[in-house]
């Protein structure tokens, strides 16, 4: 599985990291990022949750 945040659509707010913040993280400008665009074994479910606990629909799984 690989996830990207995409920037145009992050508000910044956070809820990922609360999610899993080793799995995102927040960048200079204040949004978030994929730490890893491969999520890690085992943080599969942590991912999912990510992608449909963002308000703005920002994280995204990708092929």
């Amino acid at each position: 599985m690989k996830v990207r945040v995409n920037q145009d659509a992050c508000i910044g707010c956070g809820v990922c990291l609360g999610v899993d913040d080793k799995l995102f993280q927040m960048n200079d400008a204040g949004y978030s990022e994929a730490i890893n665009e491969v999520v890690p074994e085992g943080k599969e479910d942590n991912a999912k949750e990510a992608i449909d606990s963002c308000p703005t629909g920002a994280i995204e799984e990708v092929e």
